[in-house]
């Protein structure tokens, strides 16, 4: 506030601003000076004395001083009580948020089934094509590496990380990704609960807000003339950092140490995230059941799932009554895991084919080139001109280099 009310921005050195501060907040300062350094709200420069200064975002204070003397709000309020009926209470759109979410990640498990996706829509499975899901001709959609360890982060991340690549695509769909950020952002104030007015929002905003009720960020709703969407708690936590604990869920996973588990959970997804690195016996109402074996930590790890990743997701999610027990995962089972995992990490024997004194260095790169091309480049020396190839291309590689002499 003190910055800001300058008519021309003017730097304050860090000397100075450390005045300001009460002994006791020194290291809140701190903190709070770095992150408004990473939002650029704060541009730190040094002056002629090579002294740290700091000054206001010539944009962020015009907007700033804008807000303060014209009073603006965001760009819709809430719509009156006697328009909106039967609004979900917030338990209940706490437990839609929640349902469509989980609809949209089974969806992501199961996309190698038969049955495609009925209810989300193609902006949204541009994003599945990009990171999580790979498919070649004629085949079924299968999970990526990012897409099995995508399935592990806690809601947050999951979040975000879907948000970045919607906005990343942005262009391919004819929308301005600054725009659509700006929206997304405007989104994460508005109040969880309360209705908004469709008919305020842009052709390109009732596009997005379709998306995100796909996802559960929103509930949209129609009445006898207006249309209105209601913010969730996922769409709120959009402004909250990752490292952010207070949006955690409960957990519900207790591993004992013989290896069983036990997760405390009528969830669908619940029991097939488990399913990638456990083995599950069976599911009651309430409960499930597994074991922690080799061969489920085997086909996680051919997956692209690490053991920190299975180890860290166990400890996120575990049952309250473990979770404040150090370790809250049992410390043989957590170490057999990183040992399973170290097994696999052995030196393998591949059979192989040595060359070298090659004639120049264009039939060398030629030949480096050929062996990437049929993923058979095993090692490269380019200082002496030798590399090691697999035996598999050996008959190919020795045609390929008859011709380029």
């Amino acid at each position: 506030m003190r910055m800001h009310s300058s008519a021309k921005p003017f730097s304050v050195s860090a000397k100075s601003m450390e005045e300001w501060v009460l002994p006791d907040g020194v290291s809140k300062y701190k903190v709070a000076v770095d992150r408004l350094i990473q939002l650029r709200v704060f541009i730190e420069t040094a002056d002629r004395k090579r002294e740290t200064t700091y000054r206001l975002n010539p944009t962020f204070q015009a907007n700033l001083q804008k807000l303060l003397i014209h009073g603006e709000v965001l760009a819709r309020e809430p719509m009156p009580s006697n328009i909106t009926v039967r609004l979900p209470s917030l338990e209940d759109l706490e437990a839609y948020a929640l349902d469509q979410w989980e609809c949209f990640l089974l969806q992501l498990i199961n996309s190698g089934q038969a049955e495609k996706p009925s209810n989300i829509s193609s902006s949204v499975m541009k994003v599945f094509q990009k990171g999580l899901l790979s498919q070649r001709d004629k085949e079924a959609p299968r999970l990526t590496e990012s897409g099995f360890q995508f399935l592990l982060m806690e809601t947050n991340a999951q979040l975000w990380y879907i948000i970045r690549e919607y906005i990343s695509n942005a262009e391919e769909r004819g929308v301005d990704p600054a725009d659509l950020i700006s929206f997304l952002l405007e989104l994460s104030f508005h109040v969880t609960g309360e209705a908004y007015d469709i008919d305020t929002l842009s052709d390109e905003q009732r596009y997005a807000i379709k998306d995100l009720a796909d996802l559960g960020l929103v509930k949209l709703q129609q009445g006898r003339k207006e249309s209105w969407f209601i913010p969730t708690k996922l769409a709120t936590n959009l402004s909250m950092s990752l490292a952010d604990s207070s949006s955690r869920k409960q957990g519900f996973v207790v591993v004992e140490t013989n290896f069983r588990m036990y997760a405390y959970s009528s969830s669908k997804l619940h029991c097939e995230i488990l399913r990638l690195f456990s083995r599950i016996e069976y599911q009651l109402p309430n409960l499930i059941v597994g074991a922690i074996t080799k061969e489920s930590l085997y086909n996680a790890f051919k997956n692209g799932i690490t053991a920190e990743q299975a180890i860290t997701f166990l400890q996120q999610n575990a049952h309250p009554r473990v979770a404040e027990r150090i370790p809250s995962v049992p410390e043989n089972v957590t170490d057999q895991i990183r040992l399973w995992e170290s097994d696999l990490n052995r030196v393998d024997i591949t059979p192989a084919h040595f060359y070298d004194e090659f004639p120049s260095r264009e039939v060398f790169e030629a030949a480096c080139d050929y062996a990437r091309e049929w993923n058979g480049l095993l090692w490269e020396d380019s200082k002496n001109l030798r590399l090691v190839v697999k035996a598999d291309i050996h008959t190919h590689m020795r045609e390929h280099l008859r011709r380029q002499k």
